[in-house]
């Protein structure tokens, strides 16, 4: 079974996920996206929700797409972070730092729902502010595939092509928000754990110890 064990003591704050700090005009868009979709969801309703003027929360966040891009730019930047941490907390060891990078996203996934399933909007920005919400997309690609690419060339990881392989342990954990309810049968913390052991399965892990031993040469008698 690939899985690795944890070397870090106690409970490091990137599993740790306390409520998002967002001020209450971004709090209120939130629940509203989330109820109702981008789309579905007006500036007066924000605003009502609030209770702030439109002006006001024009002057704020400019727009409607603003309040959306502040969500996810919020949103992909903490994942980031934990992300960063959570490699760190891996040490040195590949299998480690992948098994430890999955579980914070989707601990985060899984505990901060509303704000994950708002990729699904991302479509309604401008292609400048896709852009941006692109740009720190791609920094959690590259922390991924960069443990990968050092597993590899290391011989831990056994996987033909790991870019692709990096995109698709990504698209598995950005999917839990479409079927994850916090209410089901499994905690966020069982989810992050066969997620880890799916991830170092897709990239071909083999623990030292599942390593077959090389054969002494025999010896003519």
């Amino acid at each position: 079974m690939a899985t690795v064990s944890s070397s870090v003591v106690g409970n490091p704050h990137w599993r740790s996920v306390d409520p998002p700090k967002l001020s209450p005009i971004l709090v209120h868009a939130l629940d509203a996206f989330y109820e109702n979709g981008f789309h579905g969801t007006s500036v007066r309703e924000i605003a009502q929700r609030v209770g702030v003027t439109i002006p006001a929360l024009y002057y704020h966040h400019g727009s409607k797409e603003g309040i959306l891009l502040a969500l996810l730019e919020y949103s992909t930047s903490d994942v980031l972070a934990r992300a960063h941490s959570a490699k760190a907390d891996g040490g040195d060891d590949p299998a480690q730092q992948l098994s430890n990078v999955i579980e914070a996203i989707v601990l985060r996934m899984t505990t901060r729902s509303r704000l994950a399933a708002l990729e699904g909007e991302v479509r309604y920005l401008s292609p400048e502010n896709r852009l941006r919400y692109r740009v720190v997309r791609k920094g959690i690609e590259e922390l991924v595939l960069g443990i990968i690419e050092d597993g590899n060339e290391r011989g831990i990881f056994y996987t033909a092509d790991p870019a692709e392989s990096a995109r698709a342990v990504l698209a598995m954990c950005q999917s839990i928000p479409r079927w994850y309810h916090a209410e089901g049968n499994m905690a966020p913390e069982v989810v992050a754990a066969k997620y880890s052991e799916i991830a170092l399965t897709a990239v071909g892990y083999v623990s030292a110890a599942a390593k077959p031993r090389k054969r002494a040469p025999s010896t003519p008698t």
